[in-house]
């Protein structure tokens, strides 16, 4: 980084050296590695990678947006001069949700750049890249990290921080818009009588998830604001938090409580107990309120979805939205309508537009936090139920996740037996380890991960973390309380592995 002359920098290079790298959601990393330098770089690569395959021209804007982390404003400011320097105006759209700032590009027909870790703690951050058309896929990832950019002198000093980039004033019409794009979906009113709590923390969906749930007429409670980044993870719930939901339930006599993780595109919805809804389930329930005919989904969501019958049919992919996506794209291309995909950690994605009584919802083919907690209050009040009373309706089968800091290279070697090319031998390996406590098995998928199910039709589904050194458990079973247990004996086995 030396400011006497340009630099030439592979990104793949850059990847290695600076350990921030490209997992299912973007690229992610420590803060402290995320150096304005390596973001300004990871960021130009993008633009030019989009401008030299005419996705988009000189002189366009990019949208830009971020998370409360300490260190977004700082990586955002670095992407904005990346885009500067790739010959576009950048937008500063503030913080505010993913799907928010994807919303407000993709209606553009404009690229936008999301600075934010998502759900991990703060002491990491990472930034999702999308296309005027939506999310980068993998090819497009791989063209991106293959390319090599100059760096002019002058623009960091020895610890790659930035001498010149800031971020231009920031516009808050991207959040309006999201905002407007829910009640302008809904009827006006239609949620009068209910009460519902909006979990703030830390999250950048906050202040729109108030806004839009009051905009159609429940009252809402504030719970939980923080001016510190909390790492709320909508798949792994804390237990502070199972805790929180069920006293304000109480306190407060909630029909629901509702929550989003740091960047706004993974949903945490409760019922009237204050017991939080798995994003799979939840996901289960939004699509049949839509009226989805195809839904996309991960192999490791619950398997209600197909047992429940309301789905023309279920794609089951691969773990991250890229994948989702894949699978709603080549459903649409087979010219099927109500096409959307959904996440185990609730975020939802709308691959073509639905209508309901004369009512559009534009396409969002990326996850998003509002639209769930929407649809299931609304699906409640249409069975004149309660959430509870829902949830009742679905087949009861039941999931429960967890994780593991673990070392990504220790994850992969354990898993290697089960992940055999003989399906066999795979088969074997998984009763070696997991027979003696959960029976015999009767296959094993390979599709991402390693997902197990036994002869009583029970699931464990182990995988290393796309985007951080962590290790994921999740499990299937009939009941809550054997999928909870499950969980509780895999974790137990999984920490032995260190040994």
């Amino acid at each position: 980084m030396s400011s006497a002359e340009s630099q030439n920098i592979r990104i793949l290079d850059l990847m290695e050296s600076s350990g921030v790298k490209f997992g299912t959601s973007g690229a992610r990393g420590l803060a402290d590695d995320m150096t304005d330098y390596v973001c300004y770089a990871y960021s130009l690569a993008f633009l030019q990678y989009l401008l030299e395959s005419s996705q988009i021209n000189k002189g366009d804007r990019v949208a830009i947006a971020g998370d409360f982390r300490p260190s977004s404003p700082r990586i955002m400011a670095a992407v904005a001069k990346a885009a500067t320097d790739a010959g576009c105006a950048p937008v500063n759209c503030g913080f505010i949700p993913t799907p928010a700032v994807a919303c407000y590009a993709m209606k553009r027909g404009i690229a936008s750049i999301m600075v934010t870790g998502s759900h991990i703690p703060d002491d990491r951050n990472g930034i999702k890249f999308y296309k005027p058309a939506g999310e980068i896929l993998k090819p497009d990832e791989q063209a991106m990290c293959a390319r090599s950019v100059s760096i002019a002198a002058g623009l960091f000093d020895h610890t790659g921080q930035s001498l010149v980039a800031s971020l231009p004033l920031e516009q808050g019409e991207a959040g309006r818009e999201f905002v407007q794009r829910y009640l302008d979906f809904f009827p006006a009113g239609c949620l009068e009588g209910l009460k519902v709590g909006v979990y703030e923390h830390s999250s950048v969906a906050r202040d729109i998830l108030g806004e839009v749930i009051a905009g159609l007429g429940a009252e809402v409670v504030h719970l939980g604001r923080s001016d510190h980044f909390i790492p709320v993870d909508t798949e792994a719930i804390r237990p502070e938090d199972v805790t929180l939901a069920r006293a304000w339930s109480q306190e407060f006599k909630l029909d629901c409580i509702v929550s989003a993780d740091g960047d706004g595109d993974r949903p945490l919805v409760s019922d009237e107990h204050g017991q939080w809804l798995r994003g799979d389930v939840a996901g289960i329930l939004c699509a049949h309120y839509l009226g989805a005919q195809h839904v996309a989904t991960p192999v490791s969501c619950n398997s209600a979805v197909e047992k429940s019958g309301w789905f023309s049919q279920v794609d089951r992919t691969r773990i991250g939205s890229p994948f989702v996506i894949q699978a709603m794209d080549k459903a649409i291309a087979a010219g099927v309508t109500n096409v959307v995909g959904y996440e185990a950690n609730g975020g939802f994605l709308t691959a073509t537009d639905i209508e309901i009584e004369g009512r559009r919802l534009t396409a969002l083919p990326t996850r998003d936090a509002v639209i769930v907690p929407l649809a299931i209050l609304m699906l409640a009040k249409a069975f004149t139920s309660s959430v509870s009373a829902l949830l009742e309706q679905l087949p009861q089968r039941f999931t429960s996740s967890d994780r593991l800091a673990f070392p990504t290279e220790l994850s992969q070697e354990k898993l290697k037996p089960l992940n055999s090319d003989d399906l066999q031998q795979s088969k074997r390996s998984a009763e070696a380890i997991l027979g003696s406590v959960f029976g015999s098995v009767i296959s094993v998928d390979n599709t991402d991960g390693v997902r197990i199910t036994f002869k009583n039709n029970e699931v464990v589904h182990l995988r290393p973390s796309g985007n951080a050194p962590e290790l994921r458990c999740y499990n299937e079973a009939d009941t809550e309380e054997r999928a909870v247990e499950m969980n509780r004996v895999c974790l137990q086995i999984l920490e032995s592995w260190r040994h």
